[in-house]
């Protein structure tokens, strides 16, 4: 009987990590894409267009926010409306990967 219990508090300790990791968040940034980040490379591009560019190319659009870089998962005409602009995003943070629920324009 103690066996089970201590397996289970284990298996419970062991699965939360991932219960907290995919819980709905709401975080703001500026969309970018996975390449560039927060810096974009082309020269005489603006943020906008050398994040069109670059997913054009085969980069993940992504969101840039206090230093870290979430790749972003769900529909690309929405990332791609928003590309270059502040951004608060509703959604689920598993890694460094971001599924958006909603985007809109950071106020």
């Amino acid at each position: 009987m103690r066996t089970r219990l201590t397996i289970a508090f284990v298996a419970l300790i062991l699965a939360a990590p991932n219960v907290f990791a995919q819980a709905k968040q709401t975080i703001t940034g500026t969309v970018t894409d996975s390449m560039c980040g927060a810096r974009h490379m082309m020269k005489n591009k603006t943020a906008a267009e050398c994040t069109r560019e670059c997913v054009k190319e085969g980069s993940d659009f992504a969101l840039a926010s206090g230093g870290k870089i979430y790749t972003l998962k769900g529909d690309k005409a929405q990332f791609d409306k928003y590309a270059g602009q502040a951004v608060k995003i509703k959604g689920t943070i598993a890694g460094a990967d971001l599924t958006v629920d909603s985007i809109s324009p950071s106020k």
